[in-house]
């Protein structure tokens, strides 16, 4: 049997009671995480009544400060009486062999690391460790809401809002939801590192003994001259040098007029798909042309909105916008800020343009005081900060951190924000830039 906690014992992390959310249907969680969380709750719930007084509460800003541990999550939450109720609600702690298996999934790629560092659950870990039948994220009663009113509700309406709260708090930190299943970031991110490290001297032991004992033969296959050639790659001459960058991308074939095309063929789009490739291969050859290619990764694979977003971002024609947008599943107004966004900055900016997150408190509060240090008139306008992004008072003008570090400059026309200008590491940069013109 799986232990269950509560959050007075070492490793809880207590957080500051939330502002009261604004609009009465924003959603809760905005984080395919923080809406499993939710899922979880409202589907195990007995009485949809006292969910709906739970989301008013929570919204209100009725729940006080949440404490989280292992294996639950407390808060005070006030209602009709002078003094707040205890509501906790308590979710069921991974076993040592869970973790066991959860951890060796997650050291098992470096991306798994960098997505929780960057304050997102990756998908593909959540289904991996339920797979191996590790519950990663609740499921229909694995929440026990309890609360220290009268109401017999499950939940009551107390209990409920803290689970939406505790919502919000997941979708600003993953880290949430593995302290609630027994286990803190900084425990965790120190056992991922015994574990890299392990592995990296394995790794390093096996490679030395196989270069130790000299290539293995294959056998060899009569009319297969692959073979002989691996098995003599010692030998092998050095590669040749690469080819030269052309000055530009070449011109892709021209199918329009050619001839009639079969029923389903879209001429000009394959001509379009054609230009494209050749201008993606151009600024691929380029990057690997370059003086520091081998330090850098390879880029991560586009979505198919981002995709579709950069097409019209770098074939800037009616023809094709209107082609796109009629395709995409979005918005022509979501697909022309999306191309303005891409064009300062690709993927990085785009995310900002569409994803709201959490920066740490560290980092808003240095460029806080950089913005007041640097500030040619000695005190910069007012802002008003949410999450990632800093408004300025009185102005249309915005200010969004994007994940890379950068911040981007936002104006606001007709009730829509637009990507404004460039991106800048200094905030008074932008700031200044935006505000003058």
């Amino acid at each position: 049997m799986t232990r269950r906690s509560r959050p007075g014992e070492p490793g809880a992390r207590t957080f500051e009671a939330l502002p009261p959310a604004k609009g009465s249907r924003a959603p809760f969680a905005e984080s395919w995480w923080g809406r499993a969380w939710l899922r979880s709750l409202e589907e195990s719930s007995l009485d949809s009544g006292r969910l709906s007084r739970g989301r008013t509460y929570a919204r209100g800003g009725a729940v006080g400060p949440v404490t989280v541990g292992p294996g639950s999550a407390a808060a005070p939450v006030h209602g009709s009486r002078p003094t707040p109720y205890r509501s906790t609600v308590q979710v069921e702690q991974l076993t040592d062999r869970q973790w066991d298996q959860l951890l060796d999934m997650i050291a098992e790629r470096a991306a798994n690391i960098a997505a929780l560092l960057d304050g997102e659950m990756p998908a593909g870990l959540a289904d991996d460790a339920a797979a191996a039948g590790v519950p990663l994220l609740p499921g229909p009663r694995d929440l026990d809401p309890e609360c220290s009113c009268p109401d017999w509700g499950y939940p009551c309406k107390h209990a409920a809002a803290l689970c939406y709260q505790v919502a919000r708090l997941l979708d600003r930190d993953p880290f949430v939801l593995l302290l609630l299943r027994g286990r803190g970031e900084r425990e965790l991110m120190d056992e991922l590192g015994r574990r890299n490290t392990a592995r990296a001297a394995t790794e390093a032991a096996a490679s030395t003994a196989t270069a130790s004992a000299g290539p293995a033969a294959l056998p060899a296959r009569p009319g297969d001259p692959a073979g002989p050639a691996f098995n003599a790659r010692a030998a092998l001459p050095p590669l040749p040098d690469p080819p030269p960058l052309a000055d530009r991308p070449g011109r892709g074939p021209a199918l329009v007029d050619s001839a009639v095309p079969e029923p389903g063929v879209d001429p000009a789009a394959l001509e379009l798909l054609a230009a494209d490739a050749a201008t993606r291969a151009h600024h691929l050859l380029a990057g690997a042309l370059g003086a520091r290619h081998a330090e850098t990764a390879p880029p991560a694979p586009l979505t198919e909105w981002q995709d579709a977003v950069r097409l019209a971002a770098t074939h800037t024609t009616t023809e094709v916008f209107a082609r796109i947008a009629s395709n995409c599943g979005r918005t022509p107004g979501e697909l022309s800020a999306g191309t303005r966004a891409w064009r300062q900055g690709g993927a990085a900016s785009l995310d900002v343009l569409e994803t709201p997150w959490s920066p740490p408190a560290s980092r808003l509060e240095r460029d806080s005081e950089a913005l007041r240090a640097d500030w040619a008139d000695g005190r910069p306008p007012r802002l008003r900060s949410w999450r990632n992004r800093w408004t300025v008072e009185g102005h249309a003008a915005q200010l969004r951190l994007g994940r890379d570090g950068l911040w981007y400059p936002y104006t606001k026309d007709k009730g829509t924000w637009w990507p404004a200008g460039p991106p800048d590491a200094d905030p008074a940069v932008v700031l200044t830039a935006l505000l003058s013109t």
